[in-house]
């Protein structure tokens, strides 16, 4: 453990050092002994969840007079890659708990909002999740058919969610307590107005459709599909304004982005650490594996991705403000190189381990198969590399700073 008087970029205050130590020591005793079910039955770990709202991370960077810990960027990133370190899947529910519904509440929502649900969101009491994607529409936001009417005192929601992490808390289809689900209000110029509603799961009209089952990877979450069947949605749950959330999704795609890069640099740190402890102990014609060129190649370069990209991931998330868009060729940047990293080194930590890098006793196939889902979600490699080009070509003076 690093000393708290040798503070680094991954480490800039002693309060940053004492989370990470926190962290670790929670994802010693609490999650690695549960990841390997948690995945292979495909379930998410409600009791762990409740375990870790105890350490008072579930609302990492709100506000602590919502019940918040009050902490940065930083702290989310740190986060994030301690407890994907270990087990990726349960890091992805508690990312969109505490990131894509947490966090964009803290910051988008009213102040009526924020204090009837956030409390309840950071102590665990309530699980959230949000809902974008469709079954015919993902990276197209504006392209979304899920339609919010206003009559009277409610608008009438009507449409179909897929993807919906957290969707579902178990195997009964019980949904989770909250979701914020995007919807176009109508038009203006001929472009689409979208708009954000706070739906709780006891709102007549919405249920769950189905668990989906059987993915590559990220097990130890659950996916639903959600559908809103004329479903009820006081007007007071209407976050901000109508047509106000393509602002909420740039405010909060930055962290998301960010926070999902920090997840791949725990899935990398732990593919390389098991890489290079197996290969420094296991012999080959009377040699440690690692004294062969083909493996040298392997650990020294996945170290030195991991490092450079860690060292990225830490520099962004230092100057990003959660409160408004300002980074997001960076926020692109690091997710868009971070995954495809974390996903090259868990394929070279199967490669060196052989055949016992291909079962689940050695993690890294597990690793392997979670990383995938981080050049996917949040965001694809190609709308990173649209978002980062098209912010070039406005602002060149981006690659100097």
């Amino acid at each position: 453990m690093q000393n708290y008087k040798e503070l680094s970029l991954i480490n800039p205050t002693p309060e940053h050092a004492m989370l990470r130590e926190t962290l670790q020591s929670f994802v010693k005793t609490e999650v690695e002994p549960q990841a390997h079910q948690s995945d292979r039955e495909e379930k998410f770990n409600l009791s762990l969840f409740k375990k870790a709202a105890e350490l008072g991370i579930l609302g990492i960077t709100v506000p602590e007079e919502f019940g918040g810990a009050g902490l940065d960027a930083t702290a989310a990133v740190i986060v994030h890659e301690e407890l994907s370190a270990s087990d990726p899947g349960f890091c992805l529910a508690y990312l969109a708990h505490s990131m894509l519904i947490v966090n964009n509440l803290a910051v988008n929502g009213s102040n009526e909002q924020k204090k009837k649900y956030l409390p309840g969101l950071c102590s665990g009491e309530l699980i959230g999740s949000m809902a974008m994607s469709e079954p015919a529409v993902g990276t197209d936001v504006l392209g979304m058919q899920t339609t919010a009417v206003k009559k009277g005192d409610h608008y009438i929601l009507n449409g179909r969610k897929m993807w919906i992490t957290n969707g579902t808390i178990d195997d009964n289809n019980t949904p989770c307590d909250l979701i914020l689900v995007y919807a176009k209000t109508g038009e203006n110029k001929g472009r689409p107005l979208i708009s954000t509603f706070i739906v709780e799961k006891s709102f007549k009209g919405f249920s769950v459709g189905q668990k989906i089952k059987d993915k590559l990877g990220m097990r130890g979450s659950n996916t639903a599909e959600l559908v809103f069947e004329n479903c009820e949605v006081p007007v007071t749950h209407l976050m901000g304004q109508e047509g106000d959330s393509l602002l909420h999704m740039m405010r909060n795609l930055e962290i998301e982005r960010v926070t999902l890069a920090a997840m791949s640099l725990g899935i990398a740190r732990r593919s390389l650490e098991i890489m290079n402890k197996y290969c420094t102990e296991r012999e080959a014609f009377g040699k440690s594996l690692n004294h062969f060129g083909q493996i040298q190649k392997m650990i020294s370069e996945s170290y030195a991705e991991f490092k450079a990209c860690r060292a990225y991931v830490y520099d962004v998330a230092r100057v990003l403000k959660l409160d408004h868009e300002g980074q997001r060729a960076d926020s692109d940047g690091v997710k868009l190189v971070t995954t495809t990293m974390a996903k090259n080194v868990a394929d070279r930590a199967i490669q060196a381990l052989g055949g016992y890098g291909y079962v689940g006793e050695y993690v890294v196939e597990r690793l392997w198969r979670d990383s995938k889902l981080l050049e996917i979600g949040g965001g694809t490699l190609e709308a990173h590399q649209k978002n980062i080009t098209r912010d070039l070509s406005k602002n060149p003076e981006l690659i100097r700073q």
